[in-house]
């Protein structure tokens, strides 16, 4: 059985050599270079194909190319 998320887990990643701060909360999944303030923040209901925030597309495969960028989809 799974565990309920039920407050915001946060983690460190590395890609091609750079920090970035994963938090994944109830409302979603907000991925911020480490030790920046401005990141990607998208919302579960997006990132399932429910909603279509700031041009990132629909759907699991849709959305998170663009999470480098900075800018953010909506968190509902």
């Amino acid at each position: 059985m799974a565990t309920k998320l039920d407050k915001a887990i946060k983690r460190e990643l590395e890609i091609d050599g750079q920090l970035y701060t994963v938090i994944m909360s109830p409302e979603g999944l907000k991925i911020t270079p480490k030790g920046g303030r401005k990141g990607t923040e998208i919302s579960w209901r997006t990132l399932m194909g429910g909603g279509m925030g700031s041009g990132m597309g629909g759907g699991m495969g849709a959305g998170m190319g663009g999470m480098g960028g900075g800018g953010s989809a909506d968190m509902e």
